[in-house]
Formats: C-alpha cells, sequence, structure tokens
C-alpha cells in the first residue's frame, strides 16, 4: 500500500481524504497554546514539582522541528524538550501517546495515553522509552526530500 503524508500545520478544522490503495498519514507539528486567562497556582506547580511548563498564549515557542505523524505540543522542559501529543490535537482525555521530543531531536514515549500520562506525572522523566513510530526532520523541507506529500486544492 502506498503511504502519502499530509501536512497538518496548514490544516484547520476536520478534513477526510480518501484515496484508493494509499493510506495518508497525518504529519508536522503543532503547539496548543492555553490562554493566558487560565495561567495559574496549579499550572505553576506542574513547573516547579514536575518540569512541565504548559505552553500559554504569552510566551509561544518557536518550533525548529517536524516529525512524521503528526504531534501537537503542549508543554515544554527546562532541558529544552516539548511533550506533545501524538496523531491528534491535544487531549489528555484521549487514547492517544504521550511523546517527549529532546534537543537532540530524539522521540521518546512517555506514556501511552494522557490518563496514564497524569497519573504518573511524578515519575514521567524516569519513563521515558525510545519511540520508533515517529521521525523527526530539522525541517518539512527536510521530510519532503524523504516522503511524498500531497497537496490539497480547494
Amino acid at each position: 500500500m502506498r503511504k502519502v503524508y499530509l501536512d497538518r500545520t496548514e490544516l484547520t478544522g476536520a478534513i477526510n481524504v480518501n484515496l484508493t490503495d494509499t493510506e495518508v498519514i497525518l504529519a508536522g507539528t503543532t503547539i496548543y497554546p492555553m490562554s493566558v486567562y487560565h495561567k495559574n497556582e496549579e499550572y505553576q506547580r506542574y513547573a516547579n514539582d514536575y518540569d512541565i511548563q504548559f505552553i500559554f498564549d504569552d510566551d509561544i515557542p518557536h518550533l525548529e522541528f517536524y516529525t512524521v505523524p503528526y504531534v501537537d505540543i503542549m508543554a515544554k522542559d527546562s532541558k529544552g524538550g516539548f511533550i506533545g501529543t501524538v496523531g491528534q490535537q491535544f487531549d489528555l482525555g484521549s487514547d492517544a501517546p504521550i511523546c517527549y521530543i529532546n534537543r537532540n531531536l530524539e522521540c521518546l514515549i512517555i506514556s501511552e495515553n494522557g490518563e496514564d500520562f497524569l497519573r504518573n506525572i511524578e515519575s514521567w522523566q524516569d519513563k521515558l522509552k525510545p519511540y520508533d513510530k515517529m521521525a523527526v526532520y530539522r525541517s518539512k523541507a527536510e521530510a519532503e526530500m524523504e516522503l511524498e506529500f500531497i497537496v490539497l486544492s480547494v
């Protein structure tokens, strides 16, 4: 079966692509910032106690990597790494895996889903395991040199 990739970073809303004998894989990296209105002591506690700095709309980092499959970043840590949801928009209530991308662009799995992540949050750094279901590129252009992307037009 042929695999093609669809850049999720430039899409908004729901989309359905149906190609015969072709698997369409969402690719790219986005950030899920929370409203600064929601900043509170609980989020500060996550930063202080667990080194999980959730991203708010008053301090959105610039990402210098591109993932396949798609990752939605929700937090960062003091070591220059990022935490995100694999394959869908950030939702700790979903069954999507939670990953960590370190500053060397290595992808590690933190937990199989958001519930497990929250249950084991105090030891998340000790639970990191290599995640071979993802490729991290320095840019979309680098990914396009290896992968076939489709372009949607209206």
